[in-house]
């Protein structure tokens, strides 16, 4: 089976209906459980927009924010407030104002040495392992309803590079990194394929034109970050028309 075959691709046409979608996406998710609901979100440019919808009345309203908790696939070692803080990112858009403190879950970044990024990986490993319950990912049981994944510029998801040996990491939950590839050239936290991969649904947003060049890498079937993480349920690409590689069909 090739990557194109293990993914869906969905066109829209601009950032402002694939943030549309994306949030129909979760809100249907949130839906199709009626327990405790889990969504790993994702940082970097592309879900801004769709943060800022799930504010809006016309989503807000339609989220039992009681029951579904949060929780973020990456982050970089800069402090909560700051602008490229993952979470903080979230937090500002809709989480704070919306979801109680208690369902927020993000990574220990701001309290922990960067030196020692795979200390802070361990504390948010045993976090995600309380909250399912087990130590031991179940296909079965997948940890997450929905995942929110990004694409880096050289084909990164998550924070996880190419040639990284976390790549082929079984047996641990969340890594620390020393060094990212791209920008902010600092420490970070990322969970592994293994614990992205054990979700309902893996969403991929991508927007815009100076995304298209890597997406025709990917959507050929390069070796890359993004082409390795799948869900063990649906994944999905929103891929926006400027981003679609002139090929792709």
């Amino acid at each position: 089976m090739t990557a194109n075959e293990q993914r869906r691709v969905i066109g829209v046409a601009d950032a402002a209906a694939l943030a549309m979608a994306a949030a129909e996406r979760v809100l249907a998710r949130i839906a199709e459980n009626s327990g405790r609901v889990a969504i790993c979100l994702t940082g970097g440019s592309s879900p801004k927009q769709l943060y800022q919808l799930l504010a809006t009345e016309t989503y807000r309203s339609r989220i039992p924010w009681q029951r579904v908790h949060w929780f973020i696939g990456d982050e970089r070692f800069v402090p909560a407030d700051d602008p490229l803080n993952n979470m903080g990112l979230a937090r500002a858009a809709f989480l704070d104002q919306c979801a109680p403190a208690a369902n927020i879950h993000p990574i220990p970044t701001a309290t922990a040495d960067p030196a020692d990024p795979d200390r802070a990986a361990s504390l948010y490993e045993e976090e995600l392992r309380s909250f399912y319950r087990a130590d031991t990912l179940d296909r079965a049981r997948p940890l997450f309803d929905l995942v929110l994944m990004g694409v880096g510029p050289d084909g990164h998801t998550a924070s996880l590079f190419p040639g990284d040996p976390a790549l082929d990491e079984t047996a641990r939950w969340v890594v620390g990194v020393p060094r990212a590839n791209v920008e902010p050239f600092v420490p970070r936290v990322t969970l592994t394929l293994l614990t992205l991969a054990s979700c309902r649904e893996m969403l991929f947003e991508v927007a815009g034109w100076p995304k298209r060049a890597i997406l025709t890498r990917l959507f050929a079937g390069e070796n890359l970050p993004a082409n390795r993480a799948r869900s063990t349920g649906e994944t999905i690409w929103l891929v926006d028309r400027e981003a679609l590689p002139e090929d792709f069909g």
